[in-house]
Parts: C-alpha cells; structure tokens; sequence
C-alpha cells in the first residue's frame, strides 16, 4: 500500500513539472508596435501595466512616421502602426495595408520649443530665435515627421523662418532632434511636449493656431500575426490606462465613444 501511494506521489509530482515545462516552454503573447519618435516615453510606461493586465508583451520599433511607413509598405512584420499624423496612416489604409476599419485618432500633439538646461541664451518666446546669439536649432526634417513640418509652419506663421533657417539643424526624427538639445549642441530645439515634459530647462509650448493640428492615428496591419494582440493593444491605447498616460504626458486625447 505504501508503495503504491509513493509511486501514485511520484505521479503527481511529474505530472504537476510537466505543466510547469509545457507553460515555460510555451510562446508568450506578443505584440509589435511602429511607434513615432513622439511616443517613446508614453509606450515605454505602459508597458508592464500593459502586460500586467493582458498578459501581452509588447515591443516597439520607434522613428519617424515617414520612416515607419516605408517599412511597412517593404513588408516589416509589425502588429500595429501608431503614427505621429493621419496622411501616412490613410495612405497604407489606401493601399489595403491596414485592416478595414482599425484607423482610429488616439491623440492630438503638443510641439513644445525646448530650451536645455544650461543655455546661457535667454530665450522667452519663439520670436527670440532671431537673436545672434542664438546659433543652432534642432529640428525635426519636415519631409519625414510631423513635429517637424509643424515647426517650420509656426516659423513661416510668425514671419522669421527666413530668418532663423540658416541656425536650423535636420534630425531624422524628433528624439534624435531632442538629443541635439541634450548633448549642448543645439540652443534650443522644437520637439513633442512630451518628450520634455519631465525635463530641465524652459518649455514653451507652441500655440495650436500657429499650425496645423498634430492629430495622430493608429492602424492595426492587414497582415498582422497577431491580430488578437493587435486589438488589446489598441484597446489599451484609446480606452484603457494608455489613454491616461497620454493625457498625463501632454497629449490631448479624443472624447471616448
């Protein structure tokens, strides 16, 4: 009888490290995001709410939007295009590259002038831009992002691009723009207010009738592997605690429906 019930334990215990194997062994759900420069932090703070809640883990592929929507025309196997403009979004749509019906706006954004910290330039307004002793400004290249073609839109509005465009220094992508900012090689940079938000220094945040609106827009690819994920995510984005975070990080976000 003792025999018995040690062999039926030992069983039990094989058994119980089989399901143990089998579920670390097992894929893990994934997601893979485009995301636009914008949105590193935001993404990169909802990430274990995210997973926490759904059990997905996602990974995201940051740049600039135009960049973005070059690799997924070439066939990049992302899940999910978080956009920092509409066009790029609507074109790919135009192409059958997204699924019928996933465009959504998620946010508008901020662009913010970012003076850094340890300017010795005193910079108030943008119009100070014009001053000599201003050398260079980081800017995003407009052909590529939109943060960027907002910037040169609020120079032309206030009359000094001409001006100023000879300081101007071209950054693939609004983070790398930021970067100038950082490494003391720009005097001031115009960025997404939410990449400076939690940042020293001055923010100046352009005002939204200088250019036009910033509104950014999600799509989830046709081709997605993981369709299912895809929609979590999107969910999270514009209904759930993603949605908070935007709006905590100086976007301005979408009535829900």
């Amino acid at each position: 009888m003792g025999k018995t019930r040690f062999l039926l334990t030992l069983s039990a215990i094989a058994f119980f490290v089989s399901l143990v194997v089998a579920h670390e062994q097992s894929p893990r759900a994934q997601v893979s995001v485009a995301a636009a420069a914008n949105l590193t932090d935001v993404l990169q703070a909802i990430v274990s709410e995210f997973e926490a809640e759904t059990g997905i883990h996602p990974t995201f592929s940051f740049g600039s939007t135009a960049q973005l929507a070059r690799q997924i025309e070439s066939g990049a196997p992302f899940d999910v295009f978080a956009a920092a403009d509409t066009e790029h979004v609507e074109e790919l749509d135009q192409k059958h590259l997204l699924a019928r019906g996933s465009r959504a706006v998620y946010a508008t954004g901020v662009l913010a002038l970012w003076i850094p910290p340890g300017t010795k330039d005193s910079i108030d307004r943008i119009e100070d831009l014009t001053r000599p002793d201003v050398k260079f400004i980081a800017v995003a290249k407009p052909e590529l992002a939109p943060y960027g073609e907002a910037t040169v839109q609020t120079l032309e509005h206030l009359g000094i691009w001409e001006r100023v465009k000879s300081k101007i220094v071209y950054a693939e992508n609004i983070n790398m723009a930021k970067q100038y900012g950082t490494s003391n090689n720009a005097d001031a940079v115009f960025t997404a207010y939410s990449l400076v938000l939690k940042e020293g220094g001055k923010k100046i945040q352009v005002k939204e009738n200088l250019h036009r609106p910033i509104s950014q827009e999600l799509g989830i690819l046709a081709d997605s592997k993981n369709p299912r994920e895809a929609r979590a995510f999107v969910e999270f984005l514009l209904k759930g605690r993603g949605r908070d975070v935007l709006a905590e990080s100086g976007y301005r976000v979408p009535p829900l429906k």
